[in-house]
Parts: structure tokens; sequence; C-alpha cells
């Protein structure tokens, strides 16, 4: 722990220090958790790392979809800022920021567009305000993903509805502004709780005095700051207990979101959409075995490597991991593999599945016994929700109606 002191391993062991710093000065009557809570109150999030710089993009409302999923891809981000190119030098960040625009949110607009029932035109005001609340009930119904042969997204994505859309014509389909940012000064604990019990991914940082967003804050950026305090004491006198000791997986399998191996891989974005998470085991039919994964980051397949499928009548979730396996053998290194199934067993610690996830840069890990029977999952935010609680009135009026408060809030 001293080499750690005298030379910090990182921005975010450095970080993880001044947790320690704090920990050792909590009222002894705290509690564990108490004391974390108390110390992340205490840090602003102005002071955690930057993202890496290949991550710092934001998209210009004029870009079209093809180079807005292109721009995604290429930066392994799931989701970026909007910059209204029409607002002045001068605009405060909420004039300057119309949304943020992510994988997902492209493709089901896109194949809402498809659809021969819905409005074509992407100057059609029906087809792009509101459009997000409807697919979530309607798109991509089983007969249509059915129905999708390989070729499909080829010629998608060489149409000119693809090519010459604009970001800023899909606003239904993401959040538009004002989205919720967090300032400078607020504390780690809010963003904590956010990224966990309020089910963000990435929370933008604001510098209001520049009038831009200073930094994004993802689930998986502090997973990667808590696998950089090993060996800090606030830290193993939490991550060594076993996964059972904290709870998890809150996950149980009959509570997963799944798809059988033999339904098709648009079933398994339909309901990621829906549900709004994060992935899907792909499951082998008849048993309780996964036997693959399949994230929102995948979505990019269809968009970016439609040719994968060519040969495909109807693309099965089997199908697609085999084509994405295939495509990565011939192209290594391309983009982040997410397909492949990270598993752990129920007597992991929650350091072991912290490196892991971050080891894996991944955002879910499924829990299986001995013979790969599929016995919870859990996800970054899981991890998260664990490690601080939320205060009774701790928010107040701070999301003012931004934010839909969950069910079981005692705000």
């Amino acid at each position: 722990m001293a080499t750690m002191e005298e030379s910090p391993r990182s921005p975010e062991a450095k970080l993880g220090m001044r947790v320690e710093d704090l920990w050792d000065v909590q009222e002894p009557q705290l509690s564990p958790n108490d004391k974390l809570n108390a110390c992340f109150e205490s840090i602003p999030v102005s002071a955690f790392p930057p993202a890496p710089s290949n991550q710092e993009i934001e998209i210009k409302s004029d870009a079209t979809l093809a180079e807005a999923v292109k721009i995604l891809a290429q930066h392994n981000v799931l989701s970026a800022p909007v910059v209204d190119v029409d607002a002045p030098e001068d605009a405060s960040w909420i004039d300057r920021y119309i949304g943020i625009v992510e994988f997902a949110g492209i493709v089901v607009w896109i194949l809402h567009q498809s659809d021969p029932t819905s409005p074509r035109s992407p100057s059609n005001g029906a087809a792009t305000n509101g459009v997000a609340y409807d697919l979530e009930n309607e798109a991509l119904g089983l007969g249509s993903a059915a129905t999708t042969s390989g070729n499909f997204f080829e010629d998608l994505t060489s149409s000119q509805l693809y090519k010459n859309t604009k970001v800023h014509d899909i606003s239904g389909s993401f959040r538009w502004a004002p989205f919720l940012a967090l300032e400078r000064s607020n504390s780690f604990l809010t963003m904590l709780l956010l990224l966990s019990k309020y089910k963000m991914k990435s929370i933008p940082v604001v510098d209001l005095g520049a009038g831009r967003i200073d930094n994004i804050i993802t689930q998986s950026a502090v997973i990667h700051m808590l696998a950089e305090c090993s060996g800090l004491q606030w830290f193993e006198s939490w991550g060594t207990k076993k996964l059972s000791e904290v709870g998890l997986p809150l996950v149980t399998p009959n509570q997963i979101i799944k798809v059988y191996e033999d339904e098709p891989v648009l079933q398994a974005f339909k309901l990621m959409r829906k549900k709004r998470i994060g992935g899907v085991p792909v499951m082998e039919r008849g048993g309780s075995r996964p036997v693959g994964n399949i994230s929102l980051q995948d979505v990019q397949f269809l968009l970016t490597a439609p040719e994968i499928y060519h040969d495909y009548r109807a693309i099965a979730a089997k199908d697609f991991l085999t084509a994405v396996r295939s495509y990565f053998e011939k192209h290594e290194g391309a983009f982040p593999m997410s397909s492949d199934l990270i598993t752990c067993s129920n007597d992991c610690t929650i350091k072991e599945l912290i490196q892991l996830l971050d080891q894996e840069k991944i955002h879910r890990v499924y829990v299986v016994d001995n013979d790969g029977n599929l016995e919870g999952l859990i996800t970054l935010r899981d991890i998260i929700s664990r490690l601080v609680h939320e205060p009774r009135g701790y928010f107040g009026d701070f999301f003012d109606g931004v934010l839909p408060l969950p069910p079981n809030s005692r705000v």
C-alpha cells in the first residue's frame, strides 16, 4: 500500500487514496456502508478522471445516420451527445446539446421507417416525433423479425434513407433536450446513485462556465476505478465479500430476459429496447444453459458489417453469433467482441467480479452452476448499487420532472 501512496498507479488509484483518507477520519460509530456514503458525498464529480480521448466524441446534428453509426463504432461507444450545429457560439449547454443518440435508437428508427405501414419520409412529423414510445410497444413484432433476410441490412445501409437522414431528423428515438446532466460540483454519491438506482448508463458532466460537456462518466468507468482501488482498506473491506454476502445476484434465472438460439436476432434487440436492458443471454433450446450473449453494442454489426449475413434467409440468434465470430476471425481487432459469454460462480468475490468485468470490458456476467446452468445475472449497475445507498430525501427536487423515479423510490 505504501507504493500506491508514493506513486499512484493511475488517476483512478489516486482517487481511491482520496477515499481512503476520508475513510480514516469518519466517525467510528458509522457502519462501513454509511462511511462509504459519507466519503463519496465529500468528493465532487469534477475529480473523476476524464474519459479517454478516443471516447470524447460529439456528433453534429446535421451528421447522417451512416456517419453517426461509423463514429460510434470507431470509438467503441454506445452513445454520444448531439451538438446543435445551429446553436449560437455563446449558447448555454442546454441549448448547445439536443440530446444523446445511441445505436439502438438509430436501428429501431430505421426499421420503423422500413415498415410499409409506417411513414417513410424522414421529414414527416409523425415519423420523427415520439416514435420511440410507439416502437417500444409495436415495432419489430415477431412476424417482421422472423422474415428479415440476411440481405435486408445490406439493402438498408445502401439506401437513400440511411445515407440522407440526419441525426436531428430522428429526435423521437433518443433523449431530447433537456437531458439529465451533472454539474462539476455535484457529488460522487449523486453520480453513483444515478448510475445504479436510477438506471443511467452514462452521465454527462457539464461545465456551466464554458457551456459544454466536460466529461461523460459511464458505469464501465466507475467499475474501472474500483478495479484500480485494489489493496486499499476501504475497498478490500467491501470487495473481499462473497456475492451472496452483498445480496448478489439481484436477478434470478426466472427474471432474466432471454432469447433462444433459434429465435430471430431482431427479437433480442426488440427485447433490449423494450425492457431497457443492455443485453440478453442466448439459451439452448430446451435447456437452461446459455450458449452466447447479445448486447446493445452488437447492434453495430447489423449496420457496419451487413455483408456477414448475406447468405441467411432469416437471421436467428445462433446465426448472428456464428456470423459475428466468423467476422472476427477475418478482421481481428476490428471491433470489440461482446457476444462471448462471460460467467462466474456463486462463490466469487466482489473484487474478483469487478476485475473480471474490467478486464473483459463487458457490462454483464452470468452466474452459473458447475454444469453451466444459468443461476443469475449481475450487471455493472448491480455492483454499483451494492456500494452506496440513497439517504432518505437525498434528491429532493433534483429531478424536477426530468427523469422518472423508480417505483421503490423514497424521495
